[in-house]
């Protein structure tokens, strides 16, 4: 219960919040693939710069959410972005709240059964401390027995947990694992010395380090690529279309180059995986 008035709060925020459209186009879809017509509603998690965050100002900002409006454009649909945290995105979009998920979620086999993922950029990991930190770790070993923070329910958890339970195999320490909701929570904590080092992607940890908060021992970790993720096949199909048009106009690179994010290697795009069975 506490969760859908979370998902309905989140939905009016964004319909209040959203801006104007001019609709001189006729959409590329019709209303039996939209959660709402003539709408493309994204989920995101703006607390991950420079993917997606809020400015000073209130606005959102970053890759995804210019990515996410350029799509909107070549499909003729209104830009939607519902903000919300991860823990809810994927039963929210498996339930119908919303048409996608728009905050760079990592490919997974799991994940490509329930949901019609379409890779659009790839992602690895960092591993950083407090500029002044005495822990200067050179290999993930070296974090083996200390304390380390990473977001809750994403992939740097799943796979910092991976790769821990591979040391404990080896006959290491455990890391102690703290597991905070946003990059600002797990920052917040490093900062004030509850955190030896932090886990993150690349470009977030890179965001921090350009501040002068972290310093950066380990990058480029375990890449993968990250997804859209679609409710609807037609939808998804779509937006993989206008990926591909996107990248052939220059505009797909020309904003992975102004957000410093790596693009994936491809001229067309497409569905990763069977969708849902």
């Amino acid at each position: 219960m506490i969760k859908q008035f979370m998902l309905c709060g989140a939905v009016l925020s964004a319909l209040l919040t959203r801006p104007v459209f001019a609709q001189t186009c006729t959409p590329a879809l019709s209303a039996s693939h939209l959660v709402a017509v003539g709408k493309f509603q994204m989920s995101i998690n703006p607390t991950l710069p420079p993917q997606q965050y809020v400015d000073d100002k209130g606005e959102l900002q970053g890759l995804n959410v210019e990515l996410g409006r350029a799509i909107a454009r070549k499909l003729c649909l209104e830009p939607v972005f519902v903000r919300m945290d991860m823990p809810p995105m994927i039963p929210g979009l498996r339930t119908g709240q919303f048409d996608a998920i728009n905050t760079g979620l990592f490919w997974t086999e799991e994940r490509s059964k329930m949901l019609y993922m379409v890779p659009y950029a790839q992602q690895a990991l960092s591993v950083y401390t407090l500029p002044d930190s005495s822990l200067k770790p050179t290999k993930f070993s070296d974090l083996a027995g200390h304390v380390v923070g990473v977001e809750i329910a994403t992939y740097q958890e799943r796979k910092a947990r991976e790769i821990n339970e591979q040391l404990k195999a080896q006959g290491m320490k455990s890391m102690d694992f703290r597991t905070f909701t946003t990059v600002t929570d797990t920052s917040a904590a490093l900062r004030a010395h509850q955190l030896e080092a932090g886990i993150n992607i690349d470009e977030t940890a890179t965001s921090l380090a350009d501040r002068g908060i972290v310093k950066i021992w380990l990058h480029g970790l375990d890449g993968t690529d990250i997804t859209f993720a679609f409710r609807d096949k037609a939808l998804a199909e779509a937006a993989a279309q206008a990926l591909t048009e996107l990248k052939a106009d220059g505009t797909y690179d020309k904003l992975f180059t102004k957000f410093h994010m790596t693009p994936l290697k491809t001229a067309s795009f497409g569905i990763r995986g069977p969708g849902p069975q």
